[in-house]
């Protein structure tokens, strides 16, 4: 086998790794403004003199005679909400890529994984690309992390991190972050595209040989995919993604592949001083605790994965004698918002043209599903009508132009946890349009508001 090595000039885009002979202003694969960068990289032309012999191997048998436990067996993290996205815990072996924007508390999880593996007297390799030892110690004692069993290496070099993986022999590595470890024996940058590939492939390669599960942190682009080459998503088992308002507590890990298990589960956490927190029944997040009935108050139940989450939404109109009153949301789709007022308006003859609308949702969670829509709708009218809704409703279901009420995925699971939470009764499809919806959930008119509700 000959070779021949030279160094080309080419430009390649610095969040893909898409190449091109000349510069553009526009990264031709995703489409990024200003990311194209020249890079000087070694290249090899490779070829072949010879054919390749066949080399031994292991004999290939039945998938019926192969044993289904073999390492196939998941280990509990120790953290129940992020077991729950995992299916069950880690697989020996496995390679999770967990993803999320700087500061939403990747360190911090990781940290509090490590912290109950070393507990359950597991030998976990901590390693630490962005801070230095004496930081992570810090947030280590904070946060009550402080194990024998834990051990921490601050480092950015590739080798030297095979070298610790020796000499520690762990049950479990944590890596944090692949973008800024960097290995020697391939040019450009650290977090460069070449970079990522190298560090992510070798690193996974010495874990599947020696059954060690493996955490890579992965930083995210601006418009939240994950950072370096798209082929890293390829090579790892499970890509959980860790998100959340940094303006409030609450956080959610999302599964978006999952070889071991589904990926339609949510995990909740909360950010509180003394570290992360798991938060196992989130259903009174969201939830205000208003003792009278209020006009303006709908109660939806949403569906993250698996997992329902009640959550209320709120709505206040107020009339407006110019000619441009303002749509103001929070939590929920504005242009989703717009389309229901014209359906209110056109569909349930509510004047909402001269109105001001505010909708807004509790504890700063965002709805995007259509199964909202009826609750909000609901919310809005009970505004513009000062009059607050029967006690025990909870309404979930999609809202057609003409009228119409569709019913919401998940229907039964939403009834479920509405009537556990004591909303025994549902406006959903069965309520068929928009207005008949609207009657039934009101207050009727002499009952209106209860003495001592107002003001």
């Amino acid at each position: 086998m000959a070779s021949s090595k030279t160094r080309t000039a080419a430009f390649r885009c610095s969040e893909c790794g898409w190449t091109a002979a000349k510069w553009a202003g526009r990264c031709g694969e995703c489409q990024q403004w200003g990311t194209v960068v020249e890079s000087t990289e070694r290249t090899g032309i490779v070829r072949a003199v010879a054919a390749v012999a066949p080399t031994a191997a292991r004999a290939a048998r039945p998938i019926t005679q192969i044993p289904t436990t073999s390492g196939a067996h998941h280990r509990p993290t120790g953290v129940g909400e992020l077991d729950r996205v995992l299916g069950g815990g880690i697989v020996a072996g496995a390679v999770v890529l967990l993803s999320g924007e700087p500061g939403v508390g990747k360190s911090t999880l990781l940290l509090e994984v490590a912290s109950r593996a070393a507990a359950e007297g597991q030998r976990v390799l901590y390693v630490s690309a962005e801070e230095s030892a004496a930081q992570v110690r810090m947030r280590a004692e904070r946060t009550g992390a402080m194990h024998d069993s834990l051990y921490l290496a601050a480092e950015t070099d590739l080798a030297t991190v095979l070298g610790q993986i020796d000499e520690v022999q762990p049950d479990l590595l944590i890596v944090d972050s692949v973008q800024t470890v960097a290995s020697d024996t391939v040019d450009g940058l650290p977090g460069g595209p070449s970079q990522v590939r190298e560090v992510a492939a070798t690193l996974i390669r010495v874990c599947k040989a020696r059954a060690l599960p493996l955490v890579l942190v992965g930083h995210v682009t601006k418009d939240g995919s994950i950072a370096g080459p798209r082929l890293l998503e390829h090579l790892v088992d499970v890509v959980c993604h860790f998100e959340g308002d940094r303006q409030t507590a609450l956080r959610f890990v999302r599964s978006l592949k999952n070889r071991f298990g589904p990926t339609d589960e949510v995990g909740c956490f909360e950010m509180t001083a003394e570290g992360i927190a798991e938060i196992p029944d989130p259903s009174g997040l969201f939830l205000s605790r208003t003792r009278f009935p209020t006009p303006g108050i709908c109660v939806t139940v949403a569906m993250e994965g698996r997992r329902a989450l009640p959550v209320e939404i709120q709505a206040l109109v107020i009339a407006n004698d110019g000619d441009h009153p303002r749509r103001v949301t929070n939590g929920v789709d504005a242009s989703r918002v717009a389309m229901i007022l014209a359906v209110l308006e056109r569909q349930a003859g509510i004047p909402l043209r001269r109105c001001d609308v505010y909708v807004s949702t509790v504890g700063g969670v965002k709805l995007m599903e259509p199964a909202a829509d009826l609750a909000i709708a609901v919310a809005i009218a009970s505004a513009h009508a000062y009059t607050p809704l029967r006690p025990g409703i909870a309404a979930f279901g999609e809202i057609s132009l003409s009228g119409d009420i569709r019913p919401a995925s998940g229907a039964k699971q939403r009834a479920n946890e509405a009537t556990r939470l004591g909303h025994s009764s549902h406006l959903d499809s069965s309520a068929f349009t928009l207005s008949s919806a609207i009657t039934h959930a009101l207050v009727p008119v002499p009952e209106r508001i209860p003495a001592g509700a107002r003001g």
